[in-house]
């Protein structure tokens, strides 16, 4: 776990020097399910290094209500933390991961389907430094509101 931005630009100058391409995504991954691991082994194959970015509570409550996360942070972290495709995890309390792009500098920023390059928060960064901006399609039926949904009628 990364938990400071001096932490994460020693390992980007680690990973620089080791000729590593490192990826970066970022999101708040609160009820895991399919379509978050898929998400994340494709992210990952774009490159050697996958650093996400995990929104913190007060972010999640900021951008998607009152009622969420459902997960804590430490929770949601240790589990994405798990997964064989996530190398590195840093928890967030911006509503974008600007300031985290600016210090890692990716080689490549990754987003799901339902964003745009233009709606991709640090892509211009990215872009910048010659990096590279991908979207991943998401798969159908396969999201944290659906799962809610479907837990409360049930």
């Amino acid at each position: 776990m990364l938990s400071s931005l001096d932490e994460l630009e020693l390992l980007r100058g680690t990973l620089r020097a080791q000729g590593k391409r490192i990826v970066f995504t970022n999101g708040v991954f609160d009820i895991l399910h399919a379509g978050h691991v898929t998400y994340l082994e494709q992210a990952r194959a774009f490159g050697d290094v996958l650093v996400l970015g995990l929104n913190a509570d007060e972010s999640v409550r900021r951008l998607k209500g009152p009622d969420r996360p459902v997960n804590a942070e430490a929770d949601r972290a240790l589990v994405v933390a798990a997964l064989r495709s996530v190398d590195h995890v840093m928890i967030f309390g911006d509503d974008t991961p600007l300031t985290i792009i600016e210090a890692l500098l990716p080689d490549v920023l990754v987003k799901g389907g339902d964003y745009t390059r233009d709606t991709i928060v640090g892509a211009d960064v990215v872009e910048a430094n010659g990096g590279t901006v991908h979207t991943i399609p998401l798969l159908e039926g396969r999201s944290t509101s659906s799962v809610i949904n479907r837990v409360r009628t049930a």
